[in-house]
């Protein structure tokens, strides 16, 4: 059984009067997100093409990647940075010890070291960036499917790409 069938399968259940339909923006998210609708238009067109606007909000999220990536490593250089300036290396020591993200990323194989490397920087900066961001992105689609669910709409398009902005 492939997962397209399986998907048509599920579907009459998540329609009106189906046992699940509630649920129906939260499956109809999760089947357009894997597959093209099937929905065409039944008047003339002005343009024709085949576009699908959730797809094109994941090519947005994709493009804002490099943009997180260098944040990462800001994050994670500018730390370092200020770790060895305010700090002497017993005090440093002791507050490597006590922070959750600084023993982490040694933990990993990432160096505090004011000479890091730029893959110990981006860890770091990892560390004090994904929870953030997980945060955001959990905190923002529970509430986005909650109101979609309550007001038996769709799920928007932007909710997919949205969170990468909020950082």
């Amino acid at each position: 059984m492939s997962l397209k069938s399986a998907l048509e399968k599920l579907e009459p259940a998540f329609e009106p009067g189906g046992k699940y339909q509630k649920w129906h923006a939260l499956y109809e998210a999760i089947a357009t997100l894997l597959y093209t609708p099937g929905q065409v238009t039944q008047s003339h067109t002005h343009v024709r093409d085949s576009i699908d606007l959730k797809r094109i909000m994941i090519m947005v999220w994709l493009a804002v990647f490099p943009a997180l990536f260098w944040g990462m490593y800001n994050i994670g250089n500018q730390a370092i940075i200020a770790l060895h300036s305010l700090y002497s290396p017993e005090q440093l020591q002791a507050i490597i010890a006590d922070n959750w993200r600084y023993s982490l990323t040694e933990t990993l194989g990432g160096s505090l070291a004011a000479t890091a490397g730029w893959g110990s920087k981006m860890l770091l900066g990892a560390m004090h960036f994904l929870p953030i961001y997980a945060v955001v992105f959990i905190v923002g689609g529970f509430w986005e499917v909650l109101f979609a669910w309550y007001e038996s709409t769709k799920l928007t398009r932007a909710s997919s790409s949205l969170p990468s902005f909020l950082p």
